[in-house]
């Protein structure tokens, strides 16, 4: 169905950096569904994830809750636990079997006194996904629920666990409530959106399961962002008399 996938959006952290950090932090492996710590809880260094992805999620009233990032292979997440007296923002949940690396505070220190090359690659890692956060913000104040959850759909997109071998996305009905809480909308309007998506030619449906093209699905994107850019509303102020 697919073209080749569009590049990935966050960069991730090299295979070379995570072998010199390993030296410094333990590893472990999470089971489907385990929590790996919880929102408000003394934080401590930071986790580099080598295989499968966390969910960062912050709970709300009736059950309900707020995905404000999902971490993958690659990637990092509990840089709370950096900063002096840091709690964790939101808690941390794997979403599939997931192998961190964690690296504690003293861990970290010693990491960027002994190794700086390494450790200067670690935080800029960091500082990637710092900002992959403002644009997520940027978009739930800009966009509407069609433009996020395309969004929300590219990044999943850069995970294997939830593409196809020809790298299209498979999105099936499990996956409907972790995109709720990354859109911030309701089920009804994200099955609008994607029977749009159907309607558009970027996904094709078969019964619950939908299968996205992700090359499509960015060109529309970018579609859609240029002809926001460009749709500039023209204001003619009015004349006054010369006194």
């Amino acid at each position: 169905m697919v073209d080749l996938p569009p590049k990935r959006r966050t960069p991730r952290l090299p295979l070379g950096e995570r072998i010199a950090a390993s030296a410094y932090g333990a590893k472990a492996v999470w089971p489907s569904g385990f929590p790996v710590y919880q929102q408000g809880t003394l934080a401590d260094g930071i986790f580099i994830i080598l295989h499968g992805h966390i969910v960062l999620r912050s709970p709300l009233k009736g059950g309900r809750g707020f995905v404000s990032a999902i971490a993958m292979s690659g990637e990092t997440f509990g840089a709370e636990g950096i900063a002096t007296n840091g709690l964790y923002a939101t808690d941390a949940i794997a979403a599939e079997s997931a192998e961190t690396l964690h690296l504690g505070a003293t861990q970290v220190r010693a990491f960027i006194r002994e190794q700086p090359t390494h450790a200067i690659a670690l935080i800029s890692q960091v500082m990637t996904e710092r900002i992959a956060l403002l644009e997520k913000l940027q978009e739930l104040a800009a966009m509407n629920v069609e433009d996020r959850l395309s969004s929300a759909l590219l990044r999943l997109s850069d995970d294997t666990a939830f593409t196809l071998d020809d790298g299209s996305l498979k999105l099936e009905s499990s996956h409907h409530r972790l995109l709720c809480e990354m859109v911030g909308a309701t089920r009804e309007s994200i099955a609008l959106a994607l029977s749009r998506m159907v309607s558009a030619g970027i996904a094709m449906r078969g019964g619950s399961i939908f299968v996205i093209n992700p090359r499509r699905l960015a060109e529309r994107i970018q579609a859609t962002r240029f002809d926001e850019q460009t749709a500039v509303e023209v204001v003619q102020e009015p004349s006054h008399p010369r006194m």
